[in-house]
This record gives C-alpha cells, sequence and structure tokens, in this order.
C-alpha cells in the first residue's frame, strides 16, 4: 500500500530543490561583478522512484511511481579549452608588453631625433671642423672643436649608462618577479594551498567552486608570467608546469621554486631574460653604440696624426684627448693649412653617420615591431576573454529570469502542499485517523 504522505514529501522535494536553485542564483547575482567568478547552475535530478509490487490481477503487473526531485549538484559553467586558450594569449601579450616596455625606454634614452641626440652631436662637430678649416689659425674655433667633440663623447658616455641602467632595472624586474620571495612563489605557494583544500573538499563530496574560480584565476596571473600547462590530477589538484623550468612549479601541495628558466619560457619572464642576456637584444644596442663611437675615435684619430684626438674605444669610454692647443689643423705643420680640418669635416655622412642611423633605424623599427605585437596580443586575448565571460560570466537578464522561474516551481510546489494538506484534512474529518 503507497503511504498516504507520499504526496507531501513529494511536493516537499520540490520546495526544497526549487529553494536552492533559488539560493545559486541569489549566489550568481552577488557575484556578478567578482573578478574569476564562473556562474554556477543547480543539477535538478529526479529522486528514486517507490517501487509498486505486481498487485494488479488481471495483469500481475506493478509499477514505479516518482518521489520527486533533488539537486545532484552545483556545477560551475566553465570552458577548459578557452581557458587554455586564453592562457597561452595571456603569455604571449605579458612577452610582448614587457618587450614594447623596454624598447621604449630605450628609445626615449636615444632621444631622436632631437637636439641633444647623437645625430645632432655628430653634425655640430663635423660642423665645428668645417669652421676650423675656414679659419685654422683662430683659437676661438679650436675651442668650438674641442668643446663639440667633447660634447659628442659626454652624449655617448650617457646614452651607454642610459642602456646599462635600463638593462640593469629590467634585471631587477625579473629577480622580483622570479625570486625567492617574489610574485611566482606568492602565486604557486597560494596555488599549492587551494590544491589541498580542493583535494580535501572532493574526498568529503563537496563540489568546492569557489575554490576552484580562485585556482584559475591565480593560473590566469601566472600565465602572464609565462607559458603554464596545467595538467588534471585524478584527486583534483592541478599540477602546474611553468615555462620551461624542469621540474612542474605546483605539484599537489608540493611547490618547487626558484627554479632556472630561459628566453624560452614566454611570457614577461621569458621576455625580459631575452632582453637582458649577454647576446639579447639590449647587449646588440650596446656592441652598435660601441662600434659607432670606435668608428668615430678611429676616423678622427688617424687623420689627427699628431696626437690622438680621443681616447677610449667605445661609448662608455670615449672622451676627448687634446686640448685647444693640441688641435692639428695641417698635416705640414704650416701656419695656415687646413687640410686635416679639413679632411675630418669631410667625414661627415661618413661610415660613423650611417651605423648609427642604421642602429636607430633598427630600434625604430624594433619598437614599432613590439608595439604591434603587443596590440595583437592584447587583441586576440581581449577576445578570447569576451568569449570566456559570454560563458562563464554572470548575465543579470538571464539570472532575473532563472529566479521567476524557479519562484515559480517553488510556487507550484507549494500550492501542490496546500492541495494535499487539504486533501488530507478531509480524509481525516470523514473516516478518522484509521486509514493512515
Amino acid at each position: 500500500m503507497i503511504p498516504t504522505l507520499q504526496g507531501l514529501q513529494t511536493a516537499l522535494s520540490g520546495l526544497l530543490a526549487e529553494q536552492q536553485a533559488v539560493d545559486i542564483t541569489s549566489h550568481n547575482i552577488a557575484n556578478s561583478n567578482t573578478e574569476g567568478y564562473s556562474r554556477e547552475s543547480a543539477v535538478l535530478q529526479s529522486n528514486q522512484p517507490l517501487i509498486i509490487p505486481a498487485t494488479d490481477p488481471r495483469t500481475g503487473k506493478g509499477g514505479q511511481l516518482g518521489t520527486g526531485v533533488s539537486v545532484a549538484t552545483f556545477i560551475r559553467i566553465r570552458n577548459g579549452y578557452l581557458d587554455s586558450q586564453y592562457r597561452a594569449q595571456n603569455s604571449s601579450l605579458g612577452a610582448a608588453s614587457a618587450t614594447a616596455e623596454t624598447l621604449e625606454q630605450i628609445q626615449g634614452a636615444f632621444n631622436e631625433p632631437t637636439s641633444s641626440g647623437i645625430s645632432s652631436q655628430l653634425s655640430a662637430f663635423w660642423g665645428a671642423w668645417s669652421s676650423l678649416a675656414n679659419a685654422p689659425t683662430s683659437e676661438a674655433a679650436k675651442e668650438a672643436v674641442v668643446s663639440a667633440g667633447t660634447q659628442l663623447a659626454r652624449t655617448f658616455n650617457q646614452l651607454s649608462a642610459q642602456i646599462s641602467t635600463i638593462s640593469a632595472q629590467a634585471n631587477q624586474q625579473y629577480s622580483a618577479l622570479a625570486g625567492s620571495s617574489g610574485q611566482v612563489q606568492d602565486y604557486a605557494t597560494q596555488l599549492g594551498q587551494l590544491n589541498g583544500q580542493i583535494k580535501l573538499a572532493e574526498q568529503a563530496g563537496q563540489q568546492p567552486n569557489d575554490l576552484l574560480d580562485r585556482r584559475d584565476q591565480l593560473l590566469d596571473k601566472l600565465s602572464a608570467m609565462a607559458q603554464v600547462k596545467i595538467t588534471k590530477q585524478p584527486d583534483g589538484t592541478d599540477t602546474v608546469s611553468f615555462g620551461d623550468a624542469a621540474k612542474p612549479l605546483v605539484e599537489g601541495t608540493t611547490v618547487n621554486w626558484p627554479q632556472t628558466m630561459t628566453a624560452a619560457a614566454g611570457g614577461q619572464l621569458g621576455a625580459l631574460l631575452g632582453l637582458t642576456s649577454p647576446t639579447g637584444t639590449l647587449a646588440s644596442y650596446q656592441t652598435a653604440l660601441d662600434a659607432v663611437a670606435a668608428s668615430v675615435a678611429s676616423a678622427v684619430n688617424t687623420l689627427h696624426a699628431s696626437t690622438p684626438f680621443f681616447s677610449g674605444a667605445t661609448a662608455a669610454t670615449l672622451t676627448v684627448a687634446v686640448t685647444a692647443s693640441q688641435v692639428q689643423t695641417s698635416s705640414s705643420g704650416q701656419p695656415g693649412g687646413n687640410d686635416v680640418a679639413q679632411a675630418i669635416a669631410a667625414l661627415r655622412g661618413g661610415a660613423a653617420d650611417q651605423s648609427y642611423s642604421a642602429l636607430v633605424g633598427r630600434l625604430g623599427g624594433d619598437v614599432r615591431t613590439a608595439h604591434d605585437e603587443q596590440v595583437n596580443a592584447q587583441t586576440l586575448a581581449t577576445a578570447i576573454q569576451n568569449q570566456r565571460q559570454s560563458v562563464s560570466g554572470v548575465s543579470l537578464d538571464e539570472e532575473m529570469t532563472n529566479l521567476i522561474s524557479f519562484q515559480r516551481g517553488y510556487q507550484a510546489s507549494a500550492r501542490t502542499l496546500t492541495a494535499l494538506d487539504g486533501m488530507l484534512e478531509t480524509l481525516i474529518e470523514h473516516t478518522g485517523t484509521a486509514g493512515l
């Protein structure tokens, strides 16, 4: 005999299930602006049916009677493919941003084309020799040559020092991120702790959606610093490979950091390593600048044979080595001779100028390329993030629609309870409690 109160239990299950669905909707609405939050959904399932034995004397058949509904679990709405695509693109964006930022600093140090740049200083230096050729006995013209040479050498010195400073700052930035107490270590420690909490929750049969959101958010941030690869483990933990490090950054609750990486690590850290390595971009600019300084010194000293006009063979060490009285204007040494001054003035537009122009052009091209890569990477990362948001983000319109739907279901279950209560009341009033 089917228990009389089964209908009440079935209606009650509807009330409870709809109430839990309303609670989840409220949770979604409350977190609509929470960074990294993934909307959740209640998965409803039918309860186990009540088995009715074969009591029909005509057919000999029994049956199954539905017993209502329950919430099976609360799932996160998440697309793993979009997550991996976003993190890969975020690594590219991190690398492009770090490269563009550093190269823009280098371009600012070159300060071209301005009156304080090396190009203008070279022009002024050649011009001073041209003026001296027109007045080879003028002490003022000789002083102007020494002054222009000193200013040119000082500009080389300053630019070389600025490149070294920018390189040192990039190294410091890498150390701040990847050092033993840096951001990578902090994120990895948090990931290990979350792995442990998620594992315990899943072992207890719980669905730790908020903890999973926090873990995914940390993985997103970590991906900007280097490439990440996530391996899901059966116990709910994530094994996180980071850049080209030899060992995984996080294994369960174990953190393996610091580790050695190279420019192949990708992301911000890989870009910084590539920029500052002994054979990297910044070192190549320094080498090219040294070559220009050496070219200027060699060309001038070859013609200024009486005594070297410049000392030093690098941008950092270049300096004027003569006084005004030692400036040579003629190879014969005769008063009024100007062949040396003319020859040095004729170096304008020669190998040194061309080498420097090529260096500035190369730097400009590198900056444009880095900026374009940054813009493209940002565009792609934003597009993928928008796709993720369309899947995982909270739509208030959708949640309000769900809320109305669950409210209607709750009201219908409540009315069912009311109807069953009226039926039982009538039954009790007319037959007593014997039938129960």
